[in-house]
């Protein structure tokens, strides 16, 4: 029987790469994206027009659109990716949040049964190291309680409760893989990774003065995106039903990210002062900007509740999955998607000043 995969949330960083994967491993890829006005299929265009690759309007919010695309694609694996995914947004938008976050997980779970697949379709369900909130315990494993510190993490804590549940209650085969924090160049620029990479990118290249962060001693494991689709696939592989902790087991701080980003822009950075009153100052790079302070910290960042300390111990994935999660070290990581970022503001930047020509050209009237 051939494998067929539907996947939420196809169009986010996640999704692109999930999608390339199942791809190579000879499944038919299903994605589910949202009627807008916006289309947001730049991560997914290079998948378009493959024959085994298909798109379906859907949305987490709509049960009917979910119901009705899997109906007509039988799926044999669903992964939900799709979410509110900013724990920022969550503190602005708490209500749409927990409809898409919460509720959205038990549409999926309840659109499979409604299509009579609960016994020949397996669901992974994209949970978050934001779980563990106000972390009573470091590292974190599958054991750890949860403290939800996040309308963002509350509303995820009911999609993990909710997904087991149904595995105990209808002997489904559904399973939540909790995430720790997971990058690339894919990443959305609104996440802090992807702000300090196109900053790095940006101050190397003149474009930008400063960069603005919140608490730059937060504590994340940060991982390649690309490597934990993988682990998202060895979950659906497994004997039997189960949670796994999706982690590198490494930690660093913000204040390491941002000091390797400018690294591999070609700028040292030394950090100086504490809490609000950190700067990071250029002690070595392009002349005109050794001796500038080019990474302020601002209140602006700072949630009213804040996660400081995650840490994930991707033990029993190892062992029951033989998932490697040490593909990509942090510092590779970082580098990649400084490239990226560096590659793309240099193309933008061309980009602006064939602008800025064509516009004093048309004031002269060189060119009608």
């Amino acid at each position: 029987m051939s494998k067929v995969a539907l996947i939420t949330g196809v169009t986010g960083q996640d999704g692109s790469y999930l999608s390339e994967f199942l791809l190579s491993k000879g499944y038919e890829v299903h994605g589910i994206i949202r009627r807008s006005s916006v289309d947001f299929r730049e991560r997914i265009a290079h998948l378009e027009g493959q024959p085994n690759f298909h798109l379906h309007f859907g949305d987490l919010g709509d049960s009917m659109s979910l119901v009705k695309v899997v109906g007509k694609v039988k799926p044999t694996e669903i992964y939900n990716l799709a979410a509110q995914s900013h724990v920022q947004v969550s503190f602005d938008s708490p209500e749409f949040t927990a409809d898409v976050d919460a509720t959205g997980v038990l549409r999926v779970l309840e659109a499979v049964r409604a299509c009579g697949l609960e016994k020949t379709c397996r669901i992974y369900q994209a949970s978050t190291s934001e779980l563990y909130g106000k972390v009573e315990e470091v590292p974190q494993n599958e054991n750890t309680p949860f403290h939800p510190y996040s309308p963002y993490a509350v509303a995820k804590l009911y999609g993990f409760w909710i997904v087991k549940e149904y595995r105990e209650a209808y002997n489904m085969f559904c399973c939540s893989g909790i995430l720790f924090n997971h990058e690339s160049e894919r990443r959305g620029e609104t996440f802090v990774t992807r702000k300090i990479t196109l900053a790095a990118a940006r101050i190397a290249q003149g474009l930008q003065d400063k960069l603005y962060l919140g608490n730059l001693s937060s504590l994340r494991d940060w991982g390649y995106a690309k490597d934990y689709v993988e682990c998202m696939w060895l979950i659906l592989q497994n004997d039997k039903p189960e949670d796994f902790v999706i982690a590198t087991g490494v930690q660093h701080s913000v204040r390491e990210f941002a000091y390797y980003a400018f690294k591999h822009a070609g700028i040292e950075l030394k950090f100086e002062g504490e809490g609000m009153n950190e700067k990071g100052i250029c002690v070595a790079g392009p002349e005109e900007l050794v001796g500038k302070v080019l990474v302020e910290v601002s209140e602006d960042f700072y949630r009213p509740t804040d996660v400081v300390n995650l840490w994930g111990d991707p033990t029993k994935a190892k062992a029951k999955l033989g998932w490697n999660p040490s593909k990509t070290s942090f510092e590779e990581l970082v580098k990649i998607m400084v490239e990226s970022d560096m590659a793309k503001v240099a193309a933008e930047g061309a980009a602006q000043k064939v602008r800025m020509n064509l516009a004093e050209y048309l004031e002269k009237g060189i060119v009608k």
